[in-house]
């Protein structure tokens, strides 16, 4: 059962825009090794989310806890900095909770992006992938036991989740820049463990292409928003079993910094396109 009320939702809007002066068009979620995106943001105004009425703390390394709001490639957006994970002991409703609150701030578009796994063996650490499509291996859903008649419609359309116009021109804009970018299948694991290699074996079986412990819960709510979604996944490390060395998350923080500057270049270029 969903232990927001419409009204949660509604104080949280309001004492952000009582804190930030405009209304963000892009909406962005910062994952593990990414925060440093919202430290470029001129005129920024930052808020930890512990200040904010019904927000979870986020407890993960390297997520700061906190939104940033401010200017990124001339348009005003709202950016995550760091998340909230079910492995945090969070429900499905809290991890995606931040995504209604930045639709009812005004954001249209969001922007989510994650550390993950390459379980494509084409894949290798360092690569970008655009997200084509989800698959929920925690089979929860931050939706169950909304009022409807607040939120109007029960069951929605997920068959084109993330956006295929922001796709092609995050395409084009990588081409630009010389951005290499795969397209693939996100599978989301619960975590915090890391995922063994039976199960990485079971997962390129079933089609994914990275796994991680995060984004379906915020798509989900996003699309329920009917914001307009660009996925983008950065290969932190080979899942389990495709290379002979243990997993850690470290290693996950080192290669998101190593790739900063071309996931910067990406995001920077596609919202100033968009």
């Amino acid at each position: 059962m969903n232990s927001f009320k419409p009204s949660d939702y509604q104080e949280a809007a309001a004492y952000l825009k009582s804190k930030i002066p405009f209304q963000p068009e892009v909406f962005i979620i910062l994952g593990s090794g990414l925060g440093f995106l919202a430290d470029e943001l001129e005129e920024a105004i930052a808020i930890p989310y512990g200040e904010i009425p019904h927000f979870k703390v986020s407890t993960a390394p390297g997520h700061k806890g906190r939104l940033v709001a401010g200017k990124l490639s001339g348009k005003y957006v709202l950016a995550m900095q760091g998340r909230i994970h079910l492995y945090e002991g969070n429900t499905p409703e809290s991890t995606a909770f931040p995504v209604r609150v930045a639709s009812l701030l005004g954001a249209k578009s969001a922007i989510i992006t994650a550390a993950t796994g390459g379980v494509n063996t084409n894949y290798s650490v360092g690569d970008l992938t655009l997200l084509s499509d989800h698959i929920n291996f925690t089979h929860t859903s931050p939706m169950v036991g909304f009022d409807v008649s607040d939120f109007d419609v029960r069951f929605f359309d997920m068959s084109s989740t993330y956006d295929k116009s922001y796709r092609a021109l995050a395409k084009t804009v990588g081409s630009e820049k010389g951005i290499a970018l795969h397209e693939g299948v996100y599978f989301y694991m619960p975590g915090p463990q890391y995922e063994t290699p039976a199960e990485i074996r079971a997962i390129r079986t079933l089609g994914g292409d990275v796994v991680g412990m995060s984004v379906v819960h915020e798509a989900v709510m996003a699309r329920r928003c009917d914001m307009r979604i660009l996925g983008v996944a950065l290969v932190t490390n080979m899942a389990a079993g495709i290379l002979d060395q243990p997993l850690s998350e470290q290693e996950v923080l080192d290669e998101g910094q190593k790739a900063a500057k071309k996931f910067s270049e990406l995001i920077r270029a596609f919202v100033e396109k968009m």
